[in-house]
C-alpha cells in the first residue's frame, strides 16, 4: 500500500519472492534472487536488457510476478522469449520501466496534483496511469488493463522496484 507524504519509511531489505532485496544491489542482482520473478528475469535476459537494467539508471520498474505472467494466454511467454520475437518482448518489458526513481510517495504526490491520477511516460514511449482504487494503487495500461502494486518501494542501487500482479501491455 502506498503511504502519503515524505514520511514514508522504507523497510530495510524487504523480502520479495523469499529473498531479501538489498538497497546496495542493482535491479538485476536483486531480481535474480526472487523466486517470484524467474519469468521476468528470463524475459529480461531474452530481450538483452540485462546490461541496461544493471546500468546507473535510475529506473522505476513495475515488476510483474510469475503469477502475473501466468495470467497471459497459454503459450504467450514461450512465444515472446523466442529470438524472432525479441523486438515485441523488448517493447513489452520497456513499457514496465519509467526513467528516474519514483517512490510510492512520489507517485502519490503526482496523483494528488493531477486530480487523483498520475500519468507516467515509460522508456518504451507510451504512458501508464496510476490511481488509487479500492484496495490499493493500480496502474492502467494502454489497452485498459489494470495491475495492482502489491509491494511498493523495493529500493535498489540504481532505482526502485514496485512489484505488480499483472503484465502491462502497450
Amino acid at each position: 500500500m502506498l503511504m502519503a507524504g515524505a514520511s514514508v519509511a522504507y523497510a530495510a531489505n524487504p523480502m520479495v519472492g523469499g529473498a531479501a532485496m538489498y538497497e546496495n544491489k542493482d535491479i538485476v542482482d536483486n531480481a535474480v534472487n526472487s523466486k517470484d520473478h524467474t519469468t521476468l528475469v528470463a524475459a529480461v535476459q531474452a530481450a538483452g536488457l540485462v546490461d541496461t537494467l544493471k546500468g546507473p539508471g535510475p529506473f522505476t520498474v513495475f515488476a510483474p510476478t510469475n503469477d502475473a505472467f501466468a495470467k497471459l494466454p497459454a503459450g504467450t511467454v514461450e512465444t515472446l522469449v523466442k529470438p524472432e520475437n525479441k523486438a515485441t518482448l523488448t517493447t513489452i518489458l520497456t513499457y514496465h520501466v519509467v526513467p528516474g526513481r519514483l517512490t510510492a510517495a512520489d507517485i502519490e504526490t503526482q496523483a494528488k496534483a493531477n486530480g487523483g491520477k498520475a500519468t507516467l511516460t515509460t522508456v518504451q514511449g507510451e504512458t501508464l496511469s496510476v490511481a488509487k482504487e479500492a484496495g490499493g494503487w493500480y496502474l492502467t495500461d494502454a489497452k485498459g488493463g489494470k495491475s495492482k502494486i502489491t509491494i511498493p518501494n523495493v529500493m535498489q542501487s540504481n532505482g526502485v522496484i514496485h512489484v505488480v500482479d499483472t503484465v502491462l501491455m502497450p
